[in-house]
């Protein structure tokens, strides 16, 4: 068994959390693609609250919750954010 990685429970309760929510309808497709689009603000340092951490980690949150809003898009479905031209 691989050694547990320092934030690796948070990281996994959050995980489930997320996955609870969109199951029972308390979070929509629209609300983890904004989620998204926050979290890559902060992480590019262009929010009024940046993520307090090195760019590389900061960097690495984007990435991650990119596959996890992917895969919680093709196992609940659900309406995309409307995109305004």
């Amino acid at each position: 068994m691989p050694p547990v990685q320092a934030g690796d429970e948070t990281l996994i309760i959050l995980e489930s959390l997320l996955c609870v929510m969109r199951e029972k309808n308390l979070l929509s497709r629209q609300d983890i693609e904004l989620l998204c689009q926050k979290v890559e603000r902060r992480a590019a340092g262009i929010s009024k609250n940046p993520l307090p951490c090195c760019p590389e980690k900061a960097e690495s949150a984007r990435n991650y919750l990119q596959r996890l809003s992917a895969y919680l898009g093709q196992r609940y479905g659900g309406k995309h954010l409307r995109r305004v031209s």
